[in-house]
């Protein structure tokens, strides 16, 4: 009898934890899809950000923003990998014209990737050495996250080439778009903490 009953209470207990978490992540998916609901791609931001709450369901703008660039960054050195490996393949099949071409993708989106690194980076300063320089890390991410964006685009406008297979251009449009999204959603991320931040500091704009 006291087993069964032990039995039952660990039960309960194991219900309970499991409807406290299922509770917990329907809290955090309900503030962060009021979050991400002025991003181009609401739906991607929220399930870059879902892995990342805690237990309040809260993540705070600037940590938001953070996240958002580091998934973009690690998107991006997957996708130039991807972009090397068809590169290569092409040199060893001689199709030379569509493997330039690749090359050129390949540089632009390790640009991308040294952009993306540096925005990060710079975001990470932000209240760190004084609000005095705050303008000048924000003009930085703003435009290394900007670019990244534009040498994104242009490797997807340039994916063409007969040479390379239906299904590798495919996959590389595939990751270039979602770095695309990725990055989108950053921009506007970080522009949402840059907003609060001036605003409880009194930041003017330059």
């Amino acid at each position: 009898m006291a087993k069964n009953c032990f039995s039952f209470v660990v039960f309960l207990l194991t219900i309970y934890g499991f409807l406290t978490i299922v509770e917990s992540r329907s809290r955090a998916r309900v503030y962060l899809e009021s979050q991400c609901r002025p991003a181009m791609y609401p739906d991607l931001c929220v399930r870059t950000l879902l892995p990342y709450v805690d237990k309040t369901g809260v993540i705070s703008p600037q940590r938001i923003a953070q996240i958002s660039l580091a998934t973009c960054l690690s998107k991006a050195r997957v996708t130039k990998n991807y972009v090397d490996m068809v590169a290569k393949k092409l040199n060893e099949t001689g199709s030379f014209g569509d493997y330039q071409a690749l090359e050129e993708c390949s540089r632009q989106i390790e640009n991308g990737v040294s952009q993306i690194t540096q925005s990060f980076k710079e975001l990470q300063q932000i209240a760190k050495d004084g609000d005095e320089n705050f303008v000048w890390h924000e003009s930085n991410v703003l435009s290394w996250v900007s670019a990244a964006l534009t040498d994104v685009t242009t490797c997807i406008d340039g994916i063409v080439g007969d040479g390379i297979s239906r299904r590798d251009r495919a996959m590389m449009k595939a990751r270039f778009l979602n770095v695309k999204q990725l990055a989108s959603n950053s921009l506007l991320m970080f522009t949402r903490f840059t907003t609060r931040y001036r605003a409880a500091r009194g930041i003017k704009n330059p």
